[in-house]
């Protein structure tokens, strides 16, 4: 096991060899591919889920079956509708705080429940927008969330305190959203700010994915928190899609 935490660069280590003799692998090739592969294994969690969740929405909209949940006429949730709606965020409740306890393959089962459990709550997407209009968000989404994620992950400033200032957005952005139901003018701003913030969030939660990386290596948890960083980037790329949708897009 190679020992990541070795500060030393240029330092090697010895590696199995079919020829008897010890290959010797400079420490920062080793990282640069483990940290490659980390990586993309948490981006090809992320884009399942986010295909995932776009492909049961898509389905359950085209079906008859979204009138069980939602009034087509209101797009207001059923009884059961409202559990489809908050299960999402019971999971990942369960998920943030029950981490360390869970096994990686609750975990794993867990976020395609939640990716599941999305599609169907934006199922509503389909009905109150234009083809088009989601279509276009998405691309745009998709070329910001890349963009972004390149940017944190390659820039070599720290980004935590930025971090904390995106948190105290969202809150922020919550009670806005709850005031917006009695002020409805607040809605355009309310969108504006959410891209924004999630656009940061997007660059902000690549780094620290970077960075986690470089804590778990070799200690046996790196698929427990690729699970939870997937995670993390798929909010970052639903919501910043859903605000985008909302500022730009035009409905049915």
């Amino acid at each position: 096991m190679a020992n990541w935490s070795d500060p030393r660069p240029g330092t090697t280590r010895p590696t199995n060899s079919p020829f008897g003799s010890a290959a010797r692998v400079p420490v920062s090739d080793v990282r640069d591919e483990g940290l490659r592969s980390y990586m993309l294994s948490v981006y090809n969690m992320m884009a399942s889920g986010v295909l995932l969740t776009g492909v049961v929405a898509l389905v359950f909209a085209l079906s008859g079956y979204m009138q069980l949940l939602f009034n087509p006429n209101t797009g207001r949730p059923s009884g059961l509708g409202w559990i489809v709606t908050f299960a999402p965020l019971a999971i990942v409740f369960a998920m943030s705080f029950g981490q360390a306890r869970m096994q990686t393959s609750t975990l794993k089962a867990l976020y395609w429940a939640y990716a599941i459990l999305m599609g169907l709550s934006l199922s509503t997407v389909f009905a109150a927008y234009t083809g088009t209009s989601v279509a276009g968000a998405f691309f745009a989404t998709a070329a910001g969330f890349a963009g972004l994620s390149i940017y944190g992950y390659t820039t070599g400033r720290n980004l935590s305190a930025f971090g904390t200032f995106l948190i105290v957005g969202l809150v922020g952005l919550f009670v806005a959203m709850i005031l917006a139901i009695w002020f409805p003018v607040l809605n355009p701003v309310i969108s504006v700010v959410g891209v924004l913030l999630f656009a940061g969030l997007t660059a902000y939660d690549t780094q620290r994915t970077k960075n986690l990386y470089f804590q778990v290596a070799g200690t046996g948890n790196e698929d427990r928190v690729v699970v939870m960083s997937a995670l993390s980037l798929y909010l970052d790329f639903i919501n910043m899609f859903l605000f985008m949708l909302r500022l730009f897009g035009n409905r049915n």
